[in-house]
């Protein structure tokens, strides 16, 4: 009896001393509170009516409730950008050989985003999407409301999201900071909720708010949208490009509950004419379109081949040895956007553009406003702050080309016909 009670006493004291230690190694209840959760962990309830927490399927993601959200510091965004270029060197723009009209074409957007952008069709192989992705390093900043999702102009209402005009409307002063433009890849394979954004239903229902994950329209507002391929695009996504591209703002609609945010950037696509043809109604959107073709020149040919090869060899060598003509180039950009106002064109030149676009039969007049917005991009280029013809002659056939109307039985390159008439009309 008094070994029971021996080992009674060593089993109760022993309980007592696990007991303790187990309350020193677990956290205590409310660290498993909802607001201490990690933000890829959501509530979900379980079939028993309580709470549980699950992990989503997908990849970490932000969800914006209104328009908060995390704000990073201009310190961590440089070394972020650091990282990227580290991991990933972006082959110079400068030191493209060749390619004139296709960089022609995209300095000319940077400049003036309201042209919208370039369609880029050509043989494979002829660096279309390495000149677009060069185009990162030339890309100006702008000024953005922190935290904000959509990128929103602090100064323009229209380029604002609901929840920021709503500060705006209430008199509060707005934190803004400036970032470069954003470029965005939409991959042939996205879904239509990565690209719209989705609403989180389950936390609308439950708590009431607005909780929308932002897309990538969201992402490229203000900046630019890249489609690799754009002719192999599925239609629905095509339909989405459409309708942003046309109203500048998207929509996304769930169970009831829309929200809306702008959604206006410069569209740059590029495709090989030999894998399909673009549906007319995504061609007419874009403002200009770039011819690329494979260079015949062996002495060109072997100068390309040996900058790549030093590039693929030395990277961060190669890009600091153009990092003067870089430099230069985005000065000259910089310079070009801010006299791009000043810029002006005689009456009788716009008289001529529009007789061109009327005898070659374009539809609408979307060409005709093109055609002048280009040609003083052009002008604030070179300096100038007037147009000359010769400015006219050199982007009026990327501006009309993709517009008129197609004869199967027409031989000639629509761009050759756009020129004819240009000379025809201004001699």
């Amino acid at each position: 009896m008094a070994a029971l009670i021996a080992l009674s006493s060593n089993f109760s004291s022993s309980a007592t001393i696990l007991a303790s230690r187990a309350r020193t190694l677990l956290p205590p209840p409310n660290h498993l509170s909802p607001a201490s959760l990690p933000a890829h962990i959501h509530h979900k309830r379980n079939f028993h009516g309580g709470i549980g927490t699950g992990f989503r399927r997908r990849a970490r993601r932000s969800i914006i409730s209104n328009v908060a959200a995390p704000d990073i510091s201009p310190t961590e965004a440089a070394k972020k950008l650091a990282d990227k270029e580290g991991q990933r060197p972006v082959y110079p723009f400068s030191a493209i050989v060749g390619q004139d009209e296709m960089k022609l074409c995209l300095l000319l957007n940077v400049i003036d985003p309201k042209i919208g952008g370039v369609m880029i069709m050509g043989d494979r192989g002829t660096g279309k999407s390495t000149t677009v992705r060069s185009l990162v390093d030339l890309l100006p900043e702008i000024r953005v409301v922190v935290g904000d999702p959509f990128n929103s102009d602090p100064e323009d209402p229209e380029s604002m999201g609901m929840e920021v005009r709503e500060h705006v409307m209430k008199g509060e002063e707005l934190p803004v900071t400036t970032t470069k433009i954003t470029m965005v890849d939409l991959p042939l394979g996205a879904t239509e909720d990565r690209v719209c954004g989705t609403i989180d239903i389950e936390k609308a229902l439950t708590e009431g708010v607005k909780a929308f994950e932002p897309g990538l329209l969201a992402k490229a507002n203000r900046g630019i949208l890249y489609v690799d391929e754009v002719n192999l695009l599925d239609d629905h996504l095509v339909d989405v490009l459409l309708d942003s591209a046309a109203s500048g703002w998207n929509t996304v609609e769930r169970e009831g509950i829309s929200i809306s945010h702008p959604a206006r950037f410069i569209l740059i696509g590029s495709g090989n004419p030999e894998e399909g043809e673009l549906r007319p109604q995504l061609l007419d959107r874009f403002g200009m379109h770039a011819q690329v073709g494979t260079v015949r020149d062996a002495e060109l040919r072997v100068k390309i081949v040996e900058e790549r090869a030093r590039f693929d060899r030395d990277p961060k060598g190669f890009r600091e040895s153009y990092k003067a003509d870089q430099e230069k180039l985005r000065q000259q950009i910089a310079s070009a956007r801010s006299n791009l106002a000043s810029v002006h064109i005689d009456h009788d030149l716009r008289v001529k553009i529009s007789i061109v676009c009327a005898e070659l039969n374009v539809d609408g007049l979307r060409g005709d406003i093109v055609t002048n917005r280009a040609a003083k991009a052009l002008a604030a280029l070179k300096g100038r702050d007037k147009v000359t013809a010769d400015d006219i002659a050199t982007v009026i056939p990327n501006c009309l080309r993709h517009r008129l109307r197609k004869d199967p039985l027409e031989s000639i390159d629509s761009g050759l016909l756009v020129i004819e008439k240009f000379y025809e009309v201004f001699s």
